[in-house]
């Protein structure tokens, strides 16, 4: 494991871009930021607020999570969130045009009630995503144009990370206080009606944001263990991976590469993205850019 760069504002929400680049979301101070091949980093857009879970959808543009801005304190050795910020932004999605820094506000509320701090996101192949309301407990589906949005679930604890199996049949949810990932089997797309099952608990764990792998494990960030852990369908844990320095805020993970086995992991509190090799190939998202 190596370091790709350092001086990042928290950052999360990694996209890996075709041209080796990645970028990432900074909830400290509501940037995109595009880290090079080489770890230098140029902000690409000013979100405001909180840029949590970003991804890529169909029209090519960044799709994004904003939380509505965190307040941070200053722990000598890392940052971390210990509040919401005083002055809120406002949770809501956002498209993002990383070229112009074009920024739009895609989803503010649902059916009246204002998000409060979107979390994580994921795309399927129909031009709609999954993503969760922190705050809220709630699991919501919306088209990528703003024409829709279905509240899949409300009695989550906390919910974070959102990711979907291979075939698209399982919608994955990690809990962050609780140690929990559910697996969610929508009767379709969005829909409230289907089965929920406890994919895994690892007690005092504190799950964050996830990502997929060929394999099928649910490979969740680890707020308790200083890096990633691997969760098989089974709901055995395959795989503890730690990044080389003392973080309690591990964020995030996605796969990107040639052969998707390159895995970058936000160590969010110092700042730094780190890269490894993983034992298999991540899932390919559903659109790339």
């Amino acid at each position: 494991m190596r370091e790709l760069t350092k001086g990042l504002n928290f950052p999360e929400g990694p996209v890996a871009c075709a041209d080796g680049s990645l970028l990432v979301g900074e909830i400290a101070s509501g940037t995109i930021a595009r880290v090079a091949r080489d770890g230098s980093i140029t902000r690409v857009a000013n979100c405001r607020g909180g840029v949590n879970g970003m991804a890529v959808g169909p029209d090519g543009l960044i799709y994004v999570c904003n939380n509505g801005g965190l307040r941070f304190e200053d722990f000598g050795d890392h940052i971390g969130p210990v509040a919401l910020a005083d002055e809120r932004f406002g949770g809501r999605i956002q498209r993002v045009d990383v070229d112009t820094g074009t920024v739009e506000d895609l989803y503010t509320e649902f059916e009246g009630v204002p998000l409060v701090s979107p979390n994580d996101m994921v795309f399927d192949d129909r031009g709609c995503f999954y993503f969760t309301d922190t705050a809220s407990g709630c699991l919501y589906y919306a088209a990528a144009e703003g024409s829709t949005i279905v509240r899949v679930a409300s009695d989550l604890m906390w919910p974070n990370g959102v990711g979907l199996s291979a075939d698209g049949a399982h919608v994955y949810v990690a809990e962050t206080p609780t140690g929990q990932v559910w697996r969610f089997t929508p009767a379709k797309p969005g829909s409230v009606d289907g089965g929920k099952q406890l994919l895994c608990h690892l007690e005092g764990a504190q799950f964050d944001s996830l990502a997929v792998d060929s394999q099928g494990n649910v490979c969740v960030a680890t707020l308790t263990a200083n890096g990633v852990t691997a969760i098989a369908p089974d709901g055995q844990v395959v795989a503890e991976v730690r990044v080389p320095i003392k973080d309690p805020f591990v964020t995030n993970i996605c796969f990107g590469g040639d052969d998707l086995r390159t895995a970058y992991i936000t160590s969010a509190g110092t700042g730094r993205v780190f890269v490894t090799e993983w034992h298999c190939p991540g899932l390919p998202t559903a659109y790339q850019m």
